[in-house]
């Protein structure tokens, strides 16, 4: 089976969503490929920022999002030696609407949007179907093959494809497109454990203590806990009894409740990589989101560089794409528009590396270099570069006129 659209897009993450949206609400026929049967899936990124936030309200969706059940974290920092903070990020200090990041499941989000876009015209998804690869007419790639769960074969031809499909990216690996991979020391295991009503509110404390690093989450009604361990050690080998004690060891007050993880199946690895594409594009198609960058989890921040780089993409192509296929200039201003907001948040993050979690790991400290502790207590002011590197970025991206409509009130 053969079939045409406008734009097709690979994957159907935040940035995959938010370009599908938008390019719709511009009249640009779109289709969005999503290989699950649904956006259920645990784990994934589920931080949305000030400058997402800001986004939502322009797309008219903002009180829609505040409807759905989420936490609000307002200050990120480490435990200072005095019992106090170090804060690396208080979202208070931006002057914005919604001055806090949102802790909230990320396939509510993704629901939100597909709803959202489902009412336009020229807007398709399918789920259950997997791009297999690309289709090349010479030098330019011309569209995809695919596959469905049912096992049915095709092909979509398209004028661009976008390849927003993850850190993993076939089309970015059948466009022969290579990211630089920069040193990450650790790996993330991912699992829940329930939460106090008193528990978190407002405050990300990042915990160190014996060679052990942990980030509980607080969302509604439980922790998500991002638990760093040595790339490449294996925990699963040492069994559920030496998690639990690790989790103990750095998160104390969680002795309590640690027997809720009753195997390692309980707990999610995440391979973490850091990198960036030299070049986002070929003829015929975009990389963007962790297809183009794979973003540390340190700050959060990869759904909303991911969204960032789908509004600019989504501003500067629906004109070339309404006349027709866009050109390699017009591809290439995503990049030149989106690179350096990304290397200034990468840049950030491989501070954080090198000068906090390789060496808490390490056992030489178990927290900030105390110069940096120092420097941040002397100078409160330092704060808000983080700050505005992980709520906005260097250039907040906003809903190009096309794709801003009124505010969409909550059915009672």
């Amino acid at each position: 089976m053969t079939g045409h659209t406008g734009c097709v897009v690979v994957g159907g993450g935040p940035a995959g969503m938010v370009a599908g949206l938008l390019l719709a609400r511009a009249g640009v026929e779109v289709t969005v490929l999503e290989k699950h049967p649904d956006f259920l899936r645990d784990f994934r990124g589920d931080t949305v920022h000030p400058s997402t936030l800001t986004l939502l309200d322009e797309l008219g969706l903002g009180e829609k999002f505040d409807a759905v059940p989420h936490s609000e974290v307002t200050v990120a920092g480490f435990p200072a030696a005095d019992g106090g903070m170090m804060k690396l990020a208080d979202m208070t200090r931006l002057n914005v609407p919604h001055p806090y990041i949102a802790m909230v499941p990320q396939w509510d989000f993704l629901n939100l949007l597909a709803h959202s876009a489902g009412k336009e015209k020229t807007f398709t998804l399918r789920m259950e179907t997997e791009m297999t690869g690309l289709i090349h007419e010479g030098s330019r790639v011309a569209g995809i093959r695919y596959k469905t769960v049912k096992g049915s074969e095709g092909e979509l031809r398209a004028d661009l494809v976008i390849a927003a499909d993850g850190r993993w990216s076939l089309a970015r690996r059948e466009a022969g497109l290579a990211p630089k991979e920069y040193d990450c020391p650790f790996d993330v295991w991912w699992f829940r454990l329930s939460r106090h009503d008193d528990e978190g509110d407002g405050m990300l404390t990042l915990r160190m203590r014996s060679r052990r690093f942990a980030v509980p989450l607080p969302r509604p009604g439980y922790f998500q806990i991002a638990y760093l361990a040595p790339k490449g050690a294996d925990l699963r080998r040492e069994g559920i009894e030496a998690f639990r004690a690790n989790v103990t060891e750095v998160c104390p007050e969680f002795a309590d409740r640690v027997g809720e993880l009753e195997s390692m199946d309980d707990v999610k690895f995440l391979d973490v990589r850091l990198n960036l594409l030299r070049e986002w594009h070929i003829d015929g198609l975009l990389c963007i989101g962790d297809a183009a960058h794979a973003m540390s989890p340190v700050g959060g921040v990869g759904i909303n560089l991911a969204v960032q780089d789908a509004v600019a993409a989504a501003t500067l192509l629906a004109e070339p794409l309404r006349r027709g296929r866009p050109t390699l200039a017009d591809l290439a201003t995503i990049r030149s528009r989106r690179r350096l907001p990304t290397m200034l948040v990468q840049g950030l993050q491989r501070i954080l590396h090198r000068a906090v979690m390789r060496p808490v790991m390490a056992g030489k400290r178990n927290g900030p270099p105390p110069a940096m502790t120092k420097l941040f207590a002397r100078f409160p002011w330092l704060s808000y570069l983080p700050t505005r590197l992980l709520g906005l970025g260097l250039r907040p991206e906003h809903a190009p006129a096309f794709a801003r409509r009124p505010m969409e009130r909550v059915e009672s």
